[in-house]
């Protein structure tokens, strides 16, 4: 399922370095604003030890991890909103992902040029924050204007949809995410602001702190000052050095980058973080495939049914399931085999109502 993570911020904030390591692709990273003008589209791998254990299991032709797309997008500056900068762009391209990784600079470096001419982390973010609540609240008070008009024949729907709106534009008046309004409205409340708004600040959001080699591990005062400010919105925080990120990437060999991990005191790139949390960030789960031809991961939505799941392999899986068979990892890596695991019963034959848990084995019957 191709679901997608933009990294924003504003320019020079190490956008595009940290895309670069994540993806190993080449979009421009320049010391310069905009030096990325068009969205650059990578996929990034998930890393996932269980895949690890049960190909050493079963010995497989092949191993397939599984992955989500990243999506580079040009830096937003002051007026966005209005279309300055590249501010149209910007926007439109937000509005397509799925979940936004939002780069803050934290670290102090002459040679860097600011937009803005100083650094500060939970300024930059006001700035976006602005400009993204600023474009949604103008998306709102757009639909208003119908939905006043058509409330008024008194269809059930319209009226519902009125009353969520003027919650949604009271709330973005405040200066709040409409992402933070979420948990208070119900199916259709949030399906109306996510699906038929489809309101930038409603999307999940990771905030990664880009800070230098010296302060990756403890962060320093610009990490301490944004972590404070974001305290209230519930949302993960992680400290990266872009820097140190593109330098792993540049090495050839998995032994070259363990060394220069552990002269740095890490005891992973911060890329499999960050990669962990996007996947978290869209509420993906994880199950398994696994024969002697092919060990894989698939990705589904938290809460997925078996069909659904059946359907990421092939439409043709879900339109004639007739059932799963599940076999749960701790038991397949207890016992060692799937032949094991059948004889002592441990496995599970599911119908259309199950919903998959992370780290399922699963096969499908199906009849088309």
């Amino acid at each position: 399922m191709a679901l997608q993570c933009g990294i924003v911020g504003l320019p020079n904030v190490g956008k595009s370095t940290l895309f670069n390591a994540l993806t190993n692709a080449k979009a421009l990273a320049a010391n310069y604003p905009f030096a990325t003008k068009d969205p650059n589209l990578g996929i990034i791998i998930v890393p996932d030890g269980r895949l690890d254990q049960l190909a050493e299991l079963i010995n497989p032709q092949r191993i397939v991890p599984t992955s989500v797309e990243i999506v580079d997008i040009a830096g937003l500056i002051k007026g966005a909103s209005k279309g300055e900068g590249l501010g149209n762009q910007f926007l439109a391209n937000i509005r397509e992902v799925d979940a936004i990784v939002h780069v803050v600079r934290c670290f102090d470096d002459d040679n860097v040029v600011h937009v803005d001419g100083s650094v500060n982390p939970v300024r930059d973010k006001e700035i976006i924050d602005l400009e993204l609540g600023l474009k949604d609240l103008e998306t709102v008070e757009k639909r208003l204007e119908k939905t006043v008009r058509a409330a008024k024949a008194g269809s059930k729907d319209d009226i519902k949809a009125l009353e969520v709106l003027n919650l949604t534009k009271a709330h973005l008046e405040a200066g709040k995410a409409a992402r933070t309004l979420l948990p208070e409205l119900d199916e259709d409340g949030v399906r109306i602001i996510q699906k038929e708004l489809a309101l930038l600040t409603s999307k999940p959001v990771l905030y990664v702190c880009n800070v230098d080699e010296t302060t990756i591990e403890k962060g320093n005062n610009h990490t301490e000052a944004f972590k404070a400010s974001v305290k209230g919105e519930n949302a993960e925080v992680i400290l990266v050095c872009a820097g140190i990120e593109a330098q792993i990437a540049e090495m050839e060999s998995i032994e070259e980058q363990n060394e220069f991990l552990e002269m740095m005191g890490l005891t992973e790139p911060g890329k499999n973080r960050l990669i962990r949390s996007c996947y978290t960030l869209l509420d993906l789960i994880t199950y398994f495939t696994a024969g002697e031809k092919e060990v894989r991961a698939w990705t589904v939505r938290r809460g997925a049914k078996a069909p659904e799941a059946a359907g990421v392999i092939h439409s043709d899986f879900e339109k004639g399931f007739i059932r799963a068979e599940v076999i749960k990892l701790n038991d397949f890596v207890q016992y060692g085999s799937e032949a094991k695991v059948k004889e002592l019963g441990k496995m599970a034959v599911e119908g259309k109502e199950y919903v998959v848990a992370d780290g399922d084995i699963m096969h499908f019957r199906f009849n088309v």
